[in-house]
C-alpha cells in the first residue's frame, strides 16, 4: 500500500477533458483543507484503491506529493466508482492535521463466538457494522472489536456496552443495538398435513367398518348346510 500518493495538478474541465484523463490512465481529484481553496490534481486510481482495499480503508493517512513537493497528511474523503464497470473514476482527498481531532466512521470486529449460538443453537444477528469516532489521527482504530463470547439466547451488545481506549471517544447513540442472539428457527408444520394427519384414523376406521360388512352380507348369503335326517 503506497504512504505517498503522487498527484499533477489540473485545470478542472468537463466531462471530455475527465474522459481523456482516464483513457490515459489517471483520475481526476480534488484536495480539501481547512481554510484552503480546493485543489484539482490527477492521480493513478491503482494507488488510491490500493489505499481502500487495505486493512485501514479510508482511515488510512498517507502524503499526496504534488510535482516532488510534499503535501500534507490526508485521507480519503469520498470517491466514485463507475456504475456500470465498477471501476474507480474520481477521489476526494481531506488534509488533516495530526493534533487535530477527527470525527470518522470506524467498522466493528465481532470477536469470539456466542454461547447461544455454540451451545443453544442460537443465530447471531450482526446489526451495527460501523460507529462513529472522535480521535487523533494517530489513535485511530482499525476497528472496534466487541466479544459475544458471553452471549446467550436474547442477550445483545449496545454502543454503551463497548469498551475502547481512553484516547478514542464513541460518537455513536450509545443505545443502538451492535449484536443480538436470536432463538432458533423453529419448523412449522403445514397446516395441510396437520389436516391430513387428523383425517387418517377416520378413514382408516370407515375402511374398517366396511369391509367388516361386506363380510357379514357375505355369510349371510353362504347357504347353511341342511340338517341330517
Amino acid at each position: 500500500m503506497p504512504t505517498v500518493i503522487e498527484a499533477q495538478a489540473r485545470i478542472p474541465g468537463g466531462k471530455n477533458v475527465n474522459r481523456r484523463l482516464r483513457k490515459a490512465g489517471m483520475i481526476p481529484a480534488v484536495i480539501y483543507g481547512r481554510g484552503k481553496q480546493p485543489v484539482a490534481v490527477s492521480v493513478n486510481p491503482n494507488d488510491v484503491r490500493a489505499i481502500l482495499y487495505s486493512e485501514t480503508g479510508r482511515n488510512t493517512i498517507f502524503t499526496v506529493s504534488m510535482e516532488g513537493s510534499r503535501q500534507n497528511n490526508a485521507m480519503v474523503k469520498d470517491y466514485q466508482l463507475d456504475p456500470v464497470q465498477g471501476s474507480l473514476i474520481h477521489a476526494d482527498f481531506l488534509e488533516i492535521a495530526m493534533d487535530r481531532l477527527l470525527e470518522l466512521t470506524v467498522n466493528v470486529e465481532i470477536v469470539g463466538e456466542a454461547e447461544g449460538v455454540k451451545l443453544d443453537g442460537g443465530i447471531m444477528d450482526f446489526v451495527t457494522r460501523s460507529i462513529e469516532v472522535e480521535c487523533l489521527p494517530s489513535d485511530i482504530p482499525e476497528s472496534i472489536k466487541v466479544d459475544v463470547s458471553a452471549l446467550k439466547i436474547n442477550d445483545y451488545i449496545r454502543v454503551k456496552n463497548i469498551h475502547t481506549d481512553a484516547k478514542v471517544k464513541i460518537l455513536s447513540d450509545p443505545e443502538v443495538v451492535i449484536v443480538t442472539i436470536v432463538p432458533p428457527i423453529k419448523e412449522e408444520v403445514p397446516v395441510e398435513a396437520t389436516v391430513e394427519a387428523a383425517a387418517e384414523p377416520e378413514v382408516i376406521k370407515k375402511g374398517k367398518a366396511v369391509e367388516e360388512g361386506a363380510e357379514e352380507e357375505q355369510k349371510s348369503k353362504t347357504p347353511k348346510p341342511e340338517a341330517k335326517q
